[in-house]
């Protein structure tokens, strides 16, 4: 399920600027910072945020005691709620900012449960399916970010944030999943993407940084070549 993106039909043959709305979606590994960028982007742009939803997860924390057991469970409630999501903000008239995007579920986190052997072929075959029906479903963002972080910083700011769901994620899950979001980024056609590189950037306590990033997305927006041909 490579991500690949076709020049769409006429009716959507149109930049962001000229919709009047932009379709921002900010990725990343656990821990990377996406929920609080997200918050101060929405601030700092006037867009209206949608965030992951992780507190009221009813899997999340089965899962990282047994991730065999639980993969396709949790990943299929992801992959529901996102699709919501995704949906909700291209038919709105707001300009908007996704934290997580609907293609990192099934490419990079169900993906890598199959690859570690987490999620069976049977439930991956299940989950693939319906994940490249939802895909066909939707309008891509017009901005892909990845903010990309070391495993080591990841790490580090996972136990800072000290959620007791996340006490046991294992360091090498946290690097398999960096390695599947580098092979992603590599491959992404859907629309146009970003790459952050921000490891040692504290975004809350740095407006400077965060006032860069904004101008590194508005120049990429402004860009003429939003339609990727496959």
């Amino acid at each position: 399920m490579t991500p690949r993106r076709t020049r769409p039909s006429s009716s959507r043959n149109t930049t962001a600027a000229r919709r009047g709305k932009v379709f921002l979606a900010v990725a990343g590994n656990i821990g990377a910072g996406k929920s609080s960028l997200t918050q101060l982007l929405s601030q700092r742009m006037e867009w209206k945020p949608f965030f992951e939803s992780v507190e009221d997860n009813p899997y999340l924390g089965d899962f990282y005691a047994d991730m065999k057991r639980w993969s396709f469970n949790l990943q299929v409630y992801f992959l529901s709620n996102r699709f919501r999501s995704h949906k909700a903000i291209s038919e709105g008239p707001d300009s908007v900012i996704l934290d997580r995007v609907i293609y990192e579920d099934a490419e990079i986190f169900a993906r890598n449960l199959r690859v570690q052997g987490y999620m069976d072929e049977r439930d991956w075959a299940t989950y693939r399916d319906l994940s490249t029906l939802m895909f066909e479903q939707l309008t891509p963002p017009d901005l892909l970010v990845y903010v990309r972080r070391s495993t080591d910083e990841l790490m580090e700011r996972i136990r800072y944030r000290g959620r007791d769901y996340e006490a046991d994620i294992p360091r090498t899950y946290v690097a398999q999943l960096n390695d599947r979001y580098d092979e992603f980024f590599e491959g992404y056609r859907y629309s146009k993407r970003l790459v952050v590189e921000a490891d040692g950037v504290d975004y809350l306590e740095d407006p400077a940084a965060l006032a860069e990033f904004g101008r590194q997305i508005h120049a990429k927006l402004e860009q003429t070549d939003l339609f990727i041909q496959a």
